[in-house]
C-alpha cells in the first residue's frame, strides 16, 4: 500500500510539471448566445480612448487633434473608427435643467461640435459616464437615477459610444444599474455603443450579455509587464461568453506608453486581438513612434480580432512560463500564439491536440509578425521565442 502511495505521488508531482492543456471555464449555449439587440459590436470595437496616457488632462483641442492623427496615420482605414473621451470632460454640477454639460474650459465648443468634427473625419465619438452618483474622479456627475434623460442628451449630441464606469454607486447592485442605462440607451434615437466598465467584480461576462456591446473582466490596467500578463489570465477564464454583439474587455491598450519594452507590447497586443478584446489605443498617437504605429497596425493580426466567427481564443498548453494560446476562425482556420513569459529564450511547442486539429492535419503556418509561410507543418508546430516575446499563426489545414 505505501508503494502504490507513494507511486501516485510520483506521477502526481510528474504530471504537475509537464506541458498541461487547458480549458476556459464553459458557459451554456444559451448564455453565448445572447446579445444586446441594437446590432452594434458584431466584431470587437476598435479606437482610441484618452484615459490611459492623458487621465484628466484632456480638451477639445487633444481631441480634434487625436481624430486628425487617426486619419493622417493609416489607423482609421484599419478599422480604428471610435475617438472616447473618458472621465473630466463635464461640467461639476448639472446644468438648470439637470442636463449633464460639457466642462467651458476644457471643452467650449461642447460635445455636438466635437461629435461633428470627429464625424466629418468618418469616425464615430465616445463619450463616458458613471453608473452612479459622481464619476470615478470625482469631478462631474454620474448617471444614477438620470438614465433616461442623459441617454436622450448622448443621442441629440450624436455620441456613438458609451463607456459607463462602477463608482460611488451607493452599494446598488451592478446588474440593474447597467439595465437601466442600456433601456435608456435602446430608447434614446441613436444606436450607441454600450461598454460596461464594471471592473469584473461581480462577473459581468454572465450577465451583461443582453445588456451590453463589451464588459469589463478585470481591475485597470497599467502600462507594465506584471499587469498586463495578469490581466490577460483573468480575462481568459471567461473565454466563452464572449461572441458576436458582446464582447470581454480586459481593458485598453498600453502599446506606445513606455511601460513595456518593444517585444512585450507586440505580445500585448498579440494576445489582445486572440481574446477578441477591444482593440482601444491608449497612447498619443499623434507622436507615436514608428515600432509602435507598426504594432498598432498590423493588419494580419488586426484581421484575426476582427475575424466573423467571433470566437474568443485563449489559453490551451502551459509548460511553467512556456504558453500556447488558441482559437478557430473562420474558414476552418486556427489562430496561434507562442508565448514566452519567462525570462530566457525558449523553446515553445503546440501541439496540434491542444489547439483542436487532428494530429494527421497538414497546415501551412502563416507568421503574421514577420508575413512569412511556414508550408505543410503536421502535428505540432515548435519555435524558439525570446523572453517576454511572442510568435503569432494563422493555420491553414491543406
Amino acid at each position: 500500500m505505501a508503494a502504490k502511495v507513494t507511486f501516485c505521488a510520483f506521477l502526481f508531482v510528474l504530471l504537475s510539471t509537464s506541458v498541461v492543456a487547458i480549458r476556459p471555464a464553459r458557459s451554456s449555449p444559451m448564455a453565448r448566445r445572447a446579445a444586446l439587440e441594437n446590432g452594434l459590436g458584431r466584431t470587437p470595437q476598435m479606437g482610441w480612448n484618452s484615459w490611459n496616457h492623458f487621465h484628466r488632462k484632456i480638451n477639445e483641442d487633444i481631441i480634434r487633434q487625436i481624430a486628425d492623427a487617426m486619419v493622417d496615420t493609416g489607423l482609421a482605414k484599419l478599422g480604428y473608427e471610435y475617438i472616447n473621451i473618458d472621465d473630466f470632460w463635464a461640467a461639476y454640477d448639472r446644468d438648470s435643467q439637470g442636463n449633464l454639460a460639457a466642462n467651458v474650459s476644457t471643452f467650449p465648443s461642447g460635445v455636438r461640435a466635437l461629435a461633428d468634427y470627429v464625424h466629418g473625419k468618418g469616425l464615430k465619438l465616445g463619450i463616458y459616464s458613471d453608473a452612479g452618483t459622481r464619476t470615478c474622479g470625482k469631478l462631474m456627475p454620474g448617471s444614477l437615477g438620470y438614465e433616461d434623460q442623459d441617454a436622450k442628451t448622448f443621442a441629440s449630441w450624436g455620441v456613438d459610444y458609451l463607456k459607463y464606469d462602477n463608482c460611488n454607486n451607493q452599494g446598488i447592485s451592478p446588474q440593474p444599474r447597467y439595465d437601466a442605462m442600456s433601456k435608456a440607451l435602446l430608447n434614446s434615437g441613436r444606436n450607441i455603443f454600450f461598454s460596461l466598465c464594471e471592473w469584473g467584480v461581480n462577473d459581468p461576462a454572465t450577465w451583461a450579455g443582453g445588456i451590453g456591446n463589451s464588459w469589463r473582466t478585470t481591475g485597470d490596467i497599467k502600462d507594465t509587464w506584471a499587469k498586463m500578463t495578469a490581466i490577460a489570465d483573468k480575462n481568459n477564464k471567461w473565454a466563452s461568453y464572449a461572441g458576436p454583439g458582446g464582447w470581454n474587455d480586459p481593458d485598453m491598450l498600453e502599446v506606445g506608453n513606455g511601460g513595456m519594452t518593444t517585444e512585450e507590447y507586440r505580445s500585448h497586443f498579440s494576445i489582445w486581438a486572440l481574446m477578441k478584446a477591444p482593440l482601444l489605443i491608449g497612447c498619443d498617437i499623434r507622436s507615436m513612434s514608428n515600432e509602435t504605429k507598426e504594432i498598432l497596425s498590423n493588419r494580419n493580426v488586426i484581421a484575426v480580432n476582427q475575424d466573423g466567427l467571433g470566437v474568443q481564443g485563449h489559453k490551451v498548453q502551459q509548460d511553467g512560463d512556456q504558453e500556447v494560446w488558441a482559437g478557430p476562425l473562420t474558414g476552418g482556420r486556427f489562430a496561434v500564439v507562442l508565448w514566452n513569459r519567462g525570462s530566457a529564450q525558449a523553446s515553445i511547442t503546440a501541439s496540434w491536440s491542444s489547439i483542436g486539429l487532428n494530429a494527421s492535419t497538414v497546415a501551412d503556418a502563416h507568421d503574421l509578425w514577420i508575413d512569412d509561410i511556414i508550408s505543410a507543418v503536421q502535428g505540432e508546430l515548435e519555435e524558439t521565442v525570446d523572453s517576454h516575446a511572442c510568435k503569432m499563426y494563422v493555420l491553414t489545414p491543406k
